[in-house]
């Protein structure tokens, strides 16, 4: 019984896979480059690629529960169905798959509709899966630090709505636990949503006042400019992705990344925790300098 993780080498399938093992769990990590990958002996690395389909019938051989997890990227929709049914034609029955929160909702973002194919191949290929929705990742903050640290503004057009914004470190063991639950289970267990969310719904004025406390100096929310964030962003990322972060954007302010009823309890109930809170994360990025 093994379990394969996909995305090994970034930040939450590297944390997942470190769980995995704490937990003694048989475990294969699926990789790109063998040379970013820096993991316990007792982890079984295979090489391959999500449009490499020969390289994906090899890595799912003798798997037993799947993490699937794939970027955003222009083909992400394509890789991830390929997956599914390389993983479907290995008899891989037991998967979780990281989606996002609201797919069904914020309809126009390429890759939250992305994300909503794919959830709707799992649901109705009747595919025994935990499909985890996080909110927006409170790490993402790390490629708008400068110009909060250094220009004394914080310019990711959150609005009023407020977003729950999750720590990946949560979402990395939430992952973890599902996949133990599910590889130790008799049988197969029936499809089911987790919606991962921070434990406070912040809109962009508070963000901004949690990092002026932080640095002891004002931080001015720069408002809901989404022409200047997707300007911003298309100075370190393609255009096609800047403008799917702009169209995110505009749905923070029109909606806002709001959990449901009841989803802090059941996240801090299988954590066996409190949640990691924001202000925590901006006070530890202000310590390191």
């Amino acid at each position: 019984m093994t379990i394969l993780v996909t995305g090994a080498t970034g930040n939450i399938g590297n944390q997942v896979v470190q769980h995995l093992v704490a937990q003694g769990a048989d475990v294969k990590a699926l990789v790109r480059d063998r040379s970013k990958a820096n993991f316990p002996a007792a982890v079984d690395l295979v090489q391959g690629d999500f449009l490499n389909v020969d390289s994906l019938r090899s890595a799912f051989d003798g798997v037993s529960t799947l993490f699937l997890l794939n970027a955003v990227v222009a083909d992400e929709v394509t890789q991830a169905l390929i997956a599914l049914n390389v993983a479907r034609a290995a008899g891989i029955e037991r998967i979780v798959y990281l989606s996002v929160i609201h797919p069904d909702v914020y309809v126009n973002v390429p890759h939250f509709a992305g994300k909503f194919a794919v959830e709707r191949m799992i649901e109705q290929m009747g595919m025994k899966a935990t499909i985890l929705r996080p909110a927006y990742f409170i790490q993402n903050e790390m490629m708008i630090k400068d110009a909060i640290t250094g220009y004394g503004v914080y310019p990711m057009p959150v609005g009023d709505k407020g977003l729950a914004m999750v720590d990946v470190r949560d979402i990395a063991e939430v992952a973890a636990l599902e996949l133990i639950r599910r590889e130790n289970a008799a049988a197969p267990l029936p499809l089911n949503r987790i919606n991962l969310v921070g434990p406070e719904t912040l809109t962009g004025t508070e963000i901004a006042a949690i990092w002026s406390d932080a640095l002891g100096r004002p931080t001015a929310y720069a408002g809901d400019n989404t022409d200047a964030f997707e300007s911003n962003l298309k100075q370190f990322m393609p255009p096609w992705m800047a403008f799917d972060m702009r169209m995110m954007g505009e749905r923070f302010l029109t909606d806002g990344m709001l959990p449901e009823n009841g989803d802090v309890a059941r996240l801090e109930a299988l954590l066996g925790r409190p949640l990691r809170t924001y202000r925590d994360f901006v006070s530890q990025i202000v310590t390191a300098g």
